[in-house]
């Protein structure tokens, strides 16, 4: 049975799409006793020790065809879809399935409560050679556990846990460094390939796009017993983090939020060939040699440099404006290629295909809005950088993942002149404006808060709301400890009774719920 979130009138509900009922769940202090039960290896799940090698249990066909409509971008009236993100190292690098036991039990636990499904993380690093079985094994939990899947397909690179690009990729980045993402003192990123190298043969004689189509199709294969049925969503990576957008600032170390404005990305030399030919076509050669000159360092202020000072900086001379377009544009044509790519493999099947926007809310509330510019997005004061990203999303009949629909302004830290309300309001204004449904996620490095939960809870429950699901991250130790779960299942459980009728309230044969999920924990 699965249980969608009703967080606004839902109307008529097809149960071709999904079956709901209303759900209410009984105080969350009962169900917080025992979840530390199950238990998540903090470690990494490097290497075979540790981890469970699992074979596919076998192929049980499941017909279930969800209607056309469900691909057609539109605002969303039904229940919000709750997912729940499985660990990162769900897999590990060596293709075995990590925690096994732990998900297995936290999947019971999840469905008790009423999630929709979960999403898993697929590193192209550990798949690229076709070898599935580990993640054919989770897909199969999850379809034993009656719940949906989202499937994340990354294409980049991850730091932690370690996940690095495919074997054989990363040799040819040895050999030829340019093909990597390059700041201006020329330190490459190791996470992603560069933008500039898509339609080049860089790759043993293959073009990234044409890799990343053999992946997505050598999927699309695999997987075919479940897409449709289980698999509902699919996602595909357009850059670091799997976002749309340039690596302009360091990975994250789970412990320091980045609140510089960047660095911009564009000194490999396949960058600059493109850069100097567009200023050689615009008439003005010069403004081709390098990027901005008087930028900031990645953790500086934006008043650090002239480039992006409030008032008189070089972002708004014409140099600047030649600069940020350019720049802004290859990461538009950049997405728009992914997208085209992913459509044209996965666009005839019955699923959600997605991809992700940062929210990039510090100095939001300047002029030049650096954080946002180094990334790629030409989003000034006056000037909106993301209608041609919700356009170009249109174009691709894709929804867009939007994360950070926990972050409150008042919560960030001083003096970043951060406004995340203000930027996920601009952005969700493009996706209605162009009918691309969104998804949303949280952003918070240390879990959420009371405040968290009710922020997004406002947003799922707007009126009119264009967002059809939310993806909550992520499952482990801390998602199932006493000092977290009471307050995930308090929130699905307000979403779950915002507009109950009496006769939906809960009653003493749902109090059993509770002592349901005791029993899951203890199995764990």
């Amino acid at each position: 049975m699965e249980v969608a979130l009703m967080g606004r009138r839902a109307g008529v509900v097809k149960p071709e799409l999904f079956a709901t009922r209303k759900l209410g769940l009984v105080e969350s202090g009962r169900t917080g006793s025992r979840v530390d039960r199950i238990r998540f290896d903090p470690a990494t799940g490097r290497g075979r020790k540790g981890a469970v090698k699992m074979a596919r249990s076998g192929v049980r066909s499941e017909m279930a065809v969800r209607e056309a409509e469900l691909n057609a971008p539109k605002k969303s009236t039904g229940p919000v879809r709750l997912f729940v993100g499985l660990p990162l190292d769900a897999v590990s690098d060596c293709n075995a399935v990590n925690h096994a036991k732990a998900i297995a039990a936290g999947l019971r636990a999840l469905k008790l409560l009423g999630a929709q499904g979960v999403e898993l993380p697929v590193w192209w690093g550990v798949a690229a050679a076709g070898e599935w079985s580990a993640y054919l094994a989770l897909a199969d939990m999850v379809r034993d556990a009656g719940l949906r899947l989202r499937v994340s397909l990354h294409l980049h690179a991850s730091r932690r846990p370690a996940f690095p690009l495919p074997d054989w990729v990363s040799r040819l980045a040895d050999a030829n460094p340019d093909l990597l993402f390059t700041d201006r003192s020329g330190r490459r990123r190791q996470d992603c390939l560069s933008l500039a190298v898509d339609n080049l043969p860089v790759l043993d004689g293959k073009t990234p796009l044409q890799a990343f189509e053999e992946f997505f199709r050598s999927f699309r294969s695999a997987f075919s017993d479940f897409i449709g049925s289980t698999i509902t969503d699919i996602s595909v990576s357009l850059g670091p983090n799997g976002e749309l957008r340039y690596p302009s600032f360091p990975p994250s170390t789970g412990s320091h939020l980045f609140t510089g404005v960047g660095e911009f990305q564009c000194y490999d030399k396949y960058m600059l060939a493109d850069l100097k030919r567009h200023a050689e076509e615009s008439g003005n050669p010069l403004w081709g040699l390098s990027g901005p000159h008087n930028a900031p360092e990645y953790d500086q202020s934006p008043d650090s440099g002239n480039f992006f000072r409030e008032n008189g900086g070089s972002w708004e001379t014409p140099y600047g404006n030649f600069f940020l377009s350019w720049y802004s544009g290859q990461l538009l044509s950049h997405g728009d290629r992914m997208l085209s790519t992913a459509s044209k493999v996965f666009g005839d099947l019955p699923v959600t295909l997605s991809a992700k926007v940062p929210l990039l809310p510090w100095w939001h509330d300047t002029r030049s809005r650096p954080a946002q510019l180094t990334a790629g997005f030409y989003n000034t004061y006056g000037r909106d950088g993301y209608d041609a990203v919700g356009e170009m999303f249109a174009r691709n009949s894709c929804a867009m993942i939007i994360p950070g629909m926990d972050l409150l302004g008042k919560e960030q830290p001083h003096g970043l002149r951060s406004s995340p309300e203000s930027l996920l309001s601009q952005i969700m204004k493009a996706c209605e404006k162009h009918g691309v449904r969104v998804s949303g996620e949280n952003s918070s490095l240390d879990g959420i808060g009371v405040e968290g939960f009710r922020r997004i809870k406002e947003i799922l429950s707007a009126e009119n709301s264009s967002v059809d699901s939310f993806t909550y991250h992520r499952m482990g130790a801390f998602f199932f400890s006493p000092e977290h779960w009471p307050l995930f299942m308090e929130f699905v459980r307000s979403m779950a009774q915002s507009e109950m009728d009496s006769d939906d309230l809960p009653s003493n044969k749902e109090e059993k719920l509770s002592l349901s999920v005791d029993r899951e924990m203890q199995a764990a």
